[in-house]
């Protein structure tokens, strides 16, 4: 059980100015924020960070759209932190997510999903530490 995970509030939550109302309710769920920044991703960086996909056909506009607007990374800590997580952001097609979940309430579709949470232990470690060193992690 791992007790930090990693999100990201995407450039579409961004835009529609939903950031503090996803941010309220990480912190509803009992969910305390360790790392924290607003940044604007590079489409260079916004590649490197999705390189895992880079063979899949929707890279190239997965990596203009989180290129396209500044975005809020964060590392997150919680008992079971990675599986909560998931729970609270819900199916990444909104349609299919649960009612009460962050893409059911604030993402537009597939692509415009709202928020990224990582998908196991090992790639929330991974996330987390390409957005934040050592120094800015709590």
């Amino acid at each position: 059980m791992s007790n930090r995970t990693f999100t990201m509030i995407k450039p579409d939550a961004t835009r529609k100015g939903n950031t503090g109302a996803i941010l309220q309710m990480i912190n509803a769920a009992g969910f305390r924020i360790v790392a924290m920044k607003m940044v604007h991703l590079s489409e260079a960086k916004a590649g490197e960070f999705y390189a895992v996909h880079a063979q899949r056909p929707f890279y190239g506009e997965l990596v203009g759209f989180m290129s396209s607007g500044p975005i809020t990374a964060a590392i997150l800590e919680k008992d079971n932190a990675v599986e909560d997580f998931r729970k609270l952001i819900g199916s990444t097609n909104p349609a299919d997510a649960a009612e009460g979940t962050i893409r059911k309430l604030f993402a537009a579709s597939i692509g415009e999903n709202a928020v990224h949470g990582s998908d196991s232990d090992e790639n929330a470690k991974i996330e987390g530490d390409f957005f934040f060193s050592k120094l800015e992690q709590f």
